[in-house]
């Protein structure tokens, strides 16, 4: 897993979902990334190279996939992730994916026209997620933001504000609920929130995590208690949309 410098959650949490799988181990190497706004000084954090070179640092290990757990195309745009998941392969000779890519497989899998979208992002970021998702075929029936530059401060956000930020998009009947943000307690909650809406929850950091099993093979199915995205998808199949890396 490629991780934001400044992030806490997605560590822990991706360790967590995988306690129960044998044989199966996250392993992580981070990257600069202290704020998420448009300013060329945040923008310039997600050049490759500091990527890539944390991508040397990952296949050193032998891992099976590559992940860049985090957002940031869903702002600057998609083809972003594509292009990367394209340039780790050809470094690494490791197969890629991102959060964003397959959450919008996921989507895909769900049938997911009309969706909802929680993170905690500035107007500015906000604004250009929904352009960016709408150019994939995805509608926002509701979206709530919290309007923080962070990238640290999103860890901070209690379990009760962001289950009420997805209660309010659910207000909306959407079909599915992102919660965008790796850095953003989300995933803990996903389980309960789907028993109590009837709405798959769709967090980042679970997308990652269920992206990185398929390229590795595994029958995502064996992930219990993070909600029903595990459940998604033709199991150790890659994707066939070309939205995974190979």
């Amino acid at each position: 897993m490629l991780t934001p410098s400044s992030n806490t959650v997605l560590e822990p949490v991706t360790s967590a979902m995988l306690a129960g799988l044998p044989g199966a181990s996250a392993h992580f190497a981070r990257f600069r990334v202290t704020e998420i706004s448009l300013r060329d000084q945040a923008l310039s954090q997600f050049s490759p190279e500091p990527i890539l070179a944390a991508c040397d640092l990952l296949a050193d290990a032998r891992v099976d996939a590559i992940a860049w757990s985090g957002t940031s195309a869903s702002w600057l745009g998609l083809q972003r992730d594509r292009d990367l998941c394209a340039a780790i392969a050809a470094r690494t000779g490791v197969r890629a994916t991102t959060s964003v890519l397959a959450m919008i497989e996921v989507f895909r899998r769900l049938g997911v026209e009309r969706y909802g979208l929680v993170t905690p992002y500035l107007d500015e970021i906000q604004a250009p997620i929904l352009e960016n998702f709408a150019r994939e075929g995805f509608v926002c029936a509701a979206e709530r933001h919290l309007g923080d530059r962070g990238n640290f401060s999103f860890s901070e956000y209690d379990a009760a504000t962001i289950a009420g930020l997805v209660r309010e998009v659910a207000a909306s009947r959407p079909q599915a609920i992102a919660i965008l943000c790796t850095n953003l307690r989300g995933a803990p909650l996903a389980a309960a929130l789907e028993q109590e809406l009837g709405i798959p929850i769709v967090d980042s950091v679970a997308t990652a995590v269920w992206g990185s099993l398929r390229l590795a093979g595994v029958d995502t199915r064996r992930v219990t208690g993070w909600g029903g995205i595990f459940a998604v998808g033709d199991q150790g199949r890659e994707s066939t949309g070309g939205d995974i890396g190979r």
